[in-house]
């Protein structure tokens, strides 16, 4: 039986093993090589990478039972492309959405990046960004020398970075997850006033960005999750097993 899950975080690769074990074919979708590199091989999983638009997902719907968006939380447009194509394959969607994370209550929250970036034009200090580099756009009425960016060790995150004039010294490339004590470690090292982030939630090592802005008595600025329907790990993973058992 056919499922096709649209991966990119942890839980969507803890969940493809799963539903192998539940007697399923799953062909896990995922933008880049990097998502690929991190889904590993399964016997039972393929792995299908790009960036594929709503026709080209319904065209991997077909014949599927199932289809589980296991996309990051932030990632609004493929989530409705997703829901769209599923609309249009006659396939049943399942969101599976990590838990928001507890916000400090001094921490500054925004619902986009360009707002937080008006919001920090209007301050000093330096500046670590740890929204991604497809954020960095949103941030190019800063002051480019106040900005320190931690991005994806990957060749279009290094473009990227080079595109909004971030300095090599002023950019660390390196993959998580990152503890609290590395966090607070580059905070000091880069003298920085406000840590930029999105709630990750705990795989994306959220609690220990915001202990680390504490420590070095940085002001945290996050990124408000955008609202929408889905359930955590464990309720997905009991509607899959309904849904192939009545198969």
């Amino acid at each position: 039986m056919k499922v096709v899950l649209f991966g990119g975080t942890t839980e969507g690769r803890m969940l493809s093993g799963a539903l192998v074990a539940l007697g399923a074919q799953v062909t896990v979708c995922v933008a880049t090589e990097y998502g690929c590199r991190e889904q590993g091989t399964c016997s039972g999983v393929s792995v299908r990478t790009g960036r594929l638009e709503e026709a080209e997902m319904e065209k991997v719907l077909h014949g599927a039972a199932l289809c589980v968006d296991a996309t990051h939380p932030y990632a609004v447009r493929a989530s409705g492309n997703i829901a769209a194509a599923c609309a249009r394959a006659g396939v049943p969607r399942l969101r599976l959405l990590r838990r928001e994370s507890p916000l400090p209550a001094d921490a500054a929250v925004f619902s986009t990046a360009r707002q937080a970036a008006v919001h920090l034009e209007q301050t000093e200090g330096n500046i670590f960004l740890t929204t991604g580099a497809k954020e960095l756009a949103a941030f190019a009425g800063v002051d480019v020398q106040r900005l320190y960016v931690r991005v994806l060790p990957l060749r279009e995150s290094l473009e990227a970075c080079a595109a909004a004039g971030i300095s090599g010294s002023h950019i660390v490339a390196m993959q998580g997850p990152f503890s609290q004590a590395l966090n607070e470690a580059l905070l000091r090292q880069f003298s920085i006033r406000f840590l930029v982030t999105k709630d990750g939630g705990a795989a994306g090592g959220f609690a220990e960005k915001a202990a680390a802005a504490a420590a070095a008595e940085a002001q945290l600025i996050v990124l408000r999750r955008p609202r929408e329907e889905g359930a955590d790990y464990n309720t997905v993973l009991r509607r899959c097993r309904e849904v192939l058992e009545c198969r």
